[in-house]
């Protein structure tokens, strides 16, 4: 084990191969700003990548999952071997979620969270970093590439909410009766493994369609089903509408929510758009 800089702990394993060292998936925890430890995950993909090249353009891309989720979640991992085939992949559990510490803000302090996961990229040596966020995490991507050090190459969301307190669907009903009852907290601890805040926000932190216009000129892609139970398609046609025309829009038939509706098809195509826009190809 060896301890590096902003209070990460590291597994670091080096696997020779023809005289090319290859690096194997490795695991860490991570320190946010305000001090919460961030149970995160490198897999250096198929690609060869040399660490100590400091240079190197070869990209990252950064998980942030849905609300409930973790890195170990098999849809998580599901999602990082497909974009594996084109970039190296971080995934990481937000706070209040798996091994991470701390208690779920349910998108508020979790930029921070993603923070904390990119600056670990860049300390890998990945100059070029795209993120990519599900449902709760696509509202935390698009407010943390909206700051003005975010410095990420892409953004995408998947499945993302366009405003706060949306409760026009009834899965959205029932979330907010687990975040904001006791006994709704208690079965996201028991049953969702989750543990969430008790305090409501203060102050209410920007909403993504606030945050949106800021983000160009980075690339940002906003992918939405059209049968997708938590948020209906006026979401991902607000945030396409803020962004004033530069974000591009997939609007996927028959698709329903986040992670889970994610076939091997759409992990894809978003692997391949989030790789080639970090690198400046879009």
């Amino acid at each position: 084990m060896s301890t590096g800089r902003a209070g990460q702990t590291a597994e670091w394993v080096d696997v020779p191969n023809d005289g090319t060292r290859h690096r194997r998936p490795l695991r860490a925890f991570l320190r946010t700003s305000d001090g919460v430890t961030i149970d995160a995950a490198y897999d250096p993909g198929t690609a060869v990548y040399d660490p100590a090249d400091a240079e190197s353009d070869h990209p990252a891309i950064v998980i942030a999952h849905g609300f409930t989720g973790d890195l170990e979640r098999p849809h998580v991992r599901r999602i990082a071997r497909s974009f594996s085939h084109f970039a190296a992949v971080i995934t990481f559990s937000f706070r209040g979620h798996g091994a991470s510490g701390g208690h779920s803000t349910v998108g508020d302090k979790e930029v921070l969270d993603l923070a904390a996961a990119v600056a670990w990229a860049r300390e890998l040596g990945h100059r070029r970093i795209a993120t990519v966020g599900f449902s709760m995490g696509g509202s935390v991507v698009v407010r943390h590439a909206a700051l003005p050090d975010a410095a990420v190459a892409a953004v995408a969301t998947v499945s993302g909410p366009a405003r706060w307190y949306y409760r026009g669907t009834a899965a959205m009903r029932r979330l907010h009766w687990v975040v904001l009852r006791p006994a709704g907290r208690l079965v996201g601890r028991l049953a969702l493994r989750t543990r969430i805040h008790h305090r409501d926000w203060d102050p209410v932190p920007p909403s993504p369609v606030e945050s949106v216009p800021l983000i160009a000129p980075v690339p940002l892609l906003v992918v939405h089903g059209d049968s997708d139970p938590y948020f209906p398609l006026d979401h991902p046609r607000s945030l396409v509408e803020a962004s004033g025309g530069h974000a591009e829009f997939w609007q996927e038939e028959g698709m329903g929510h986040a992670e889970n509706a994610t076939d091997e098809e759409l992990a894809r195509r978003l692997g391949a758009w989030l790789a080639d826009s970090a690198r400046g190809g879009r």
